[in-house]
C-alpha cells in the first residue's frame, strides 16, 4: 500500500523544505491525477508560508524571476513553455525585451510572485547600432 504524505500548514524551515522538494518530485504530473491535486496543495501552501515568512529581495524584477526559478528548478524552457515563446522569454531574460502583461500574470502564478514584484521598472540593455 502506498504512503501518502498528510499535508498541514508550513509551520517551519524544515516543513517548507519537505513541500518544496515534494513539489519538484511531481511537478511534471498529469493533469486530474491525485498527484497533479497534491502539487496544486503543494503550491498553495509553499506560497501562504512565503507571504508570512519570506521578504522577497530588493532586486529587479528578471533578477527575481532568475531567483525563483532557482528555488524551483526551473529553467527558461520551462517558463517558455508556460508562456509558449522560447525566444521572447530569453529576450526578457537577457534584458533585451520587457515583461509583458501576460507574462507577469503567467510567472507570477508559476513562480509564486506577487505581480507587483514584477510590474516594477528596470533597464533593458540597449544594442548599438
Amino acid at each position: 500500500m502506498d504512503l501518502k504524505t498528510q499535508w498541514y500548514l508550513i509551520e517551519s524551515e524544515h516543513d517548507y523544505q519537505q513541500a518544496i522538494n515534494r513539489y519538484q518530485a511531481i511537478k511534471q504530473a498529469k493533469k486530474g491525477s491525485e498527484d497533479h491535486k497534491e502539487k496544486l496543495l503543494l503550491a498553495h501552501l509553499i506560497s501562504e508560508y512565503d507571504k508570512v515568512h519570506s521578504t522577497l529581495p530588493q532586486v529587479d524584477p528578471i533578477e527575481l524571476i532568475k531567483i525563483r526559478m532557482k528555488e524551483f528548478g526551473y529553467k527558461p524552457s520551462d517558463l517558455a513553455e508556460i508562456y509558449g515563446d522560447k525566444g521572447t522569454v530569453s529576450k526578457v531574460l537577457n534584458y533585451k525585451q520587457a515583461l509583458s502583461l501576460t507574462m507577469i500574470r503567467k510567472f507570477s502564478e508559476l513562480l509564486k510572485i506577487p505581480s507587483e514584484a514584477l510590474i516594477k521598472e528596470y533597464d533593458l540593455k540597449v544594442q548599438k547600432a
